[in-house]
């Protein structure tokens, strides 16, 4: 492992990498009654929404312009290694904030999870939940009950109403898991329209920083879920034709997706200035990751293998930087494989805030890592997506499915991934192969033996169910129907 407290260059980080405002009334205008002065740290945790791995500076990318993004990152300490719990949305946020692996909540994707043609799936996929369940305890209900005030600026897409799970403000959040539009009026029942026009990304940044100027004076935790970049690609106009001309590099060069990142990197600017005027930058830890691999065909996640929606690299691996000025050394990377299930036990050991009694957390607190104090103890990593996932992609091991039923385990620099259909194995060194190119399953059954070993005891011991039943539809000659359907829920 790279030691997190040993400033690296950009040079050496790329290598390491495997890369060659409109005015409106605002919906949060005043702070939480009773504020009590604290010295606990404030919490920024910036989610940005199909954000591929090197989709900004700091991680490689010369097309997208980034500026803002680039100086927290160098001002704090990068992750390499930073996974999602799922490659699509919904699921990887109900693991972000119950910190747990999906077996315990059953959201694994967005929707039904018997999606794509069914004369094409062998198999009945397991039953999918659309609503994180308010019985589970939230990291932003824990914050909350330990002297935080809490707030969601954008997408939720757990449930219709984020105020029933720890958070005192909703802006933005409902079912929905991308916008109707990015520009006023947005048609949103929990987003005030603003003038004509107005774009989306510059309101949660308003949003953001006023619900910050109401609330300087005692600890908050800021959960800023951007729709951006999602689908539908739509970015102002003035930004977008400034990259028109702009030459492609590394596979970048859709210019309104580069707008759009642009417009999130400059409202992401904003609330640092904010946050360097209040002077609250010495005691706010922000967190920047996103939720799942970039969409294939926008943008690029090469060398990785696939993107949104798929279990190889492109699909789980995020951008991710956390910055904590005086705590966190500022110019540092770290290689150590962490997850999504790790925020909530770290926020929880930020906070200096008690695990609730009964929470199952399936994480670790990565703040040793931050803090450099000490190495991670090795750990497998899972991802367990018993669905469908309909729609074709370059990379993908199937023509017309990002995913079929399976599980997946990382160890190491060995990644194993299971196909529940055929029993299929494939096993990467992703020290070696990036890009998993090369499947090492016959070369090495021993180590395939052993992860396997590993995941099978996994599923059995946190009650991952695995699809068994045929399905009576399929239809090995079949031509697909209505695969491609409701392209928009991705």
């Amino acid at each position: 492992m790279t030691d997190p407290t040993v400033p690296m260059t950009r040079r050496g980080f790329l290598r390491l990498a495997g890369l060659g405002a409109a005015t409106v009334p605002l919906a949060v205008s005043r702070a939480v009654p009773q504020a009590v002065p604290s010295r606990k740290p404030n919490i920024l945790f910036i989610l940005i929404d199909d954000m591929g791995w090197r989709d900004a500076g700091f991680m490689g990318s010369t097309f997208y312009r980034t500026p803002h993004v680039d100086k927290l990152a160098a001002e704090g300490m990068v992750f390499t290694n930073a996974y999602a719990n799922a490659a699509n949305c919904a699921p990887t946020r109900a693991c972000l904030l119950s910190g747990q692996y999906g077996p315990r909540h059953g959201v694994y994707t967005v929707g039904s999870s018997a999606r794509g043609s069914s004369t094409q799936r062998k198999l009945i996929p397991i039953k999918n939940t659309t609503v994180l369940a308010d019985r589970n305890v939230t990291v932003a209900e824990v914050l909350k009950r330990g002297g935080y005030v809490t707030a969601t600026m954008g997408k939720w897409h757990l449930g219709p109403d984020p105020t029933t799970q720890g958070f005192d403000v909703n802006v933005g959040g409902n079912t929905a898991g991308h916008p109707r539009s990015y520009f006023s009026p947005y048609r949103n029942k929990n987003l005030a329209d603003g003038p004509k026009g107005e774009y989306l990304t510059d309101r949660l940044t308003d949003e953001a920083v006023t619900f910050i100027r109401a609330n300087k004076d005692r600890p908050f935790f800021l959960y800023l879920p951007h729709y951006a970049v999602h689908t539908p690609i739509q970015a102002k106009k003035d930004i977008a034709a400034t990259y028109k001309d702009r030459p492609p590099s590394l596979g970048h060069k859709n210019a309104e997706y580069a707008a759009m990142i642009e417009s999130v990197d400059t409202g992401i600017g904003r609330i640092a200035a904010a946050l360097d005027e209040l002077k609250l930058a010495g005691n706010t830890v922000v967190f920047f990751f996103s939720d799942n691999g970039g969409v294939k065909g926008i943008t690029s996640m090469e060398p990785l293998r696939g993107g949104k929606g798929c279990y190889y690299e492109g699909g789980i691996r995020e951008p991710m930087f956390v910055r904590w000025p005086g705590k966190i050394k500022a110019g540092t990377t770290c290689d150590t494989p962490i997850i999504g299930i790790d925020f909530y036990p770290t926020l929880l050991e930020i906070a200096g805030v008690a695990k609730p009694k009964g929470k199952v957390l399936d994480g670790v607190s990565i703040a040793p890592l931050l803090l450099g104090t000490r190495a991670l103890k090795r750990r497998p990593l899972f991802w367990h997506f018993p669905i469908y996932l309909q729609g074709r992609m370059t990379g993908a091991r199937d023509p017309v499915f990002r995913t079929r039923p399976g599980s997946a385990v990382r160890l190491g620099d060995w990644k194993l991934i299971e196909y529940f259909e055929d029993s299929a194995i494939e096993l990467y060194n992703l020290k070696d192969d990036v890009g998993e190119t090369k499947d090492l399953f016959r070369a090495r059954p021993d180590k395939a033996k052993e992860l396997h070993k590993i995941l099978v005891d996994w599923r059995r011991a946190v009650g991952a169910p695995v699809p068994t039943e045929r399905n009576p539809e399929y239809d090995p000659n079949g031509r697909a129907q209505g695969g491609a359907k409701k392209r928009r829920k991705q």
